[in-house]
């Protein structure tokens, strides 16, 4: 087993259409090592044949370089870097096409690779990746297998969900993970059937933890900073990952409380990087933050959460969060 590259035991999850090279790395200069041990990129569709390394650098943020290209306050991804690994995270179930592109990552630079058997959607269900291999633990331990002769001496992850439809086979699964020579598991304690529904349930967690003897990362259901280190007691996890709560709160890996001027300035910078990086116009950086303020709890900045989503002009949008960033500072004590 490989050891795990991570800088304590709090990760942030890839998230579809969110852990980009901006957000990621805007949440990495936010937390120091000892809080936020690492992230990863949001998951990379892999179908028939191996990905480009140049499209393998894209979502790592190798090819960004906010010193020259974006305002003077940006980091550069390799500062941002030192802070914690970022891990690539592929999906796909062509095992050859999958295990060339994991080789391929780990020659652009991945400190990481991880294999999504996890997600929900409809898209991946139809090609027989993310949760549809949660009905194939052989085929699961196959497709780790490659990947890990695949990437040498770099670190390999899975991450699972608890089950498809239901949980009789969350121990099976784990074990495949193990088997497949994977250095760490991860668990999302819903099935594929309950997607994101508010009720979790931890004891799945500990039973991943009780049938394998790699480390084993919880998924799902941490809302504070407290409950990072309640979910390793309740479970016996080693690591904990945090998703859609850091989407609210950015700070939740330190419990570092925040004042509505550094909210602002957070979502601020967000959109900024956004429009740097030429990946997004106005309008589509307004949609990310809306995206961040739909679950925002960072500063007590969203107060009137209908009224921000609600905001149609997206210039306009980003003129009340400086305006709220303003207005905040003038009425702070000299």
């Amino acid at each position: 087993m490989r050891s795990l590259p991570f800088t304590s035991p709090w990760l942030l999850a890839p998230m579809e259409g969110v852990t980009e090279p901006c957000f990621r790395d805007l949440v990495l200069a936010r937390n120091a090592p000892n809080e936020l041990g690492g992230a990863f990129t949001e998951f990379v569709r892999v179908v028939e044949e191996p990905l480009p390394r140049r499209v393998l650098r894209e979502h790592l943020g190798l090819d960004l370089d906010w010193a020259t290209h974006g305002p003077d306050t940006f980091e550069t991804r390799s500062e941002a870097a030192i802070r914690a690994p970022v891990g690539i995270q592929l999906m796909g179930s062509n095992v050859a096409a999958l295990a060339e592109t994991a080789r391929r990552a780990v020659e652009v630079g991945a400190p990481l690779v991880d294999l999504n058997f996890g997600c929900p959607a409809k898209g991946a269900l139809r090609g027989c990746a993310g949760s549809a291999l949660l009905r194939e633990p052989t085929q699961l331990e196959r497709i780790v297998r490659a990947c890990v002769d695949a990437v040498g001496e770099t670190p390999l992850t899975g991450k699972i969900r608890a089950g498809y439809d239901d949980d009789k086979l969350l121990e099976d699964l784990a074990r495949a993970v193990e088997a497949g020579g994977a250095s760490m598991l991860t668990i999302h304690c819903r099935t594929r059937a309950e997607a994101y529904c508010d009720v979790v349930d931890w004891t799945r967690i500990e039973r991943a933890v009780q049938s394998v003897t790699i480390p084993v990362c919880g998924n799902g259901g941490v809302r504070t900073h407290h409950d990072l280190q309640r979910m390793r007691d309740e479970t016996g996890c080693a690591l904990a990952m945090v998703g859609r709560a850091a989407l609210g709160d950015p700070w939740i890996f330190s419990g570092r409380r925040v004042d509505a001027v550094e909210a602002a300035a957070f979502l601020l910078e967000y959109a900024e990087r956004l429009l740097a990086s030429g990946d997004a116009g106005v309008k589509g950086a307004a949609a990310r933050v809306k995206q961040l303020l739909n679950h925002w709890t960072a500063g007590d900045l969203v107060t009137d959460r209908r009224s921000w989503l609600g905001e149609s002009d997206p210039a306009r949008l980003l003129e009340r969060l400086e305006r709220v960033e303003r207005e905040v500072q003038a009425e702070a004590p000299a």
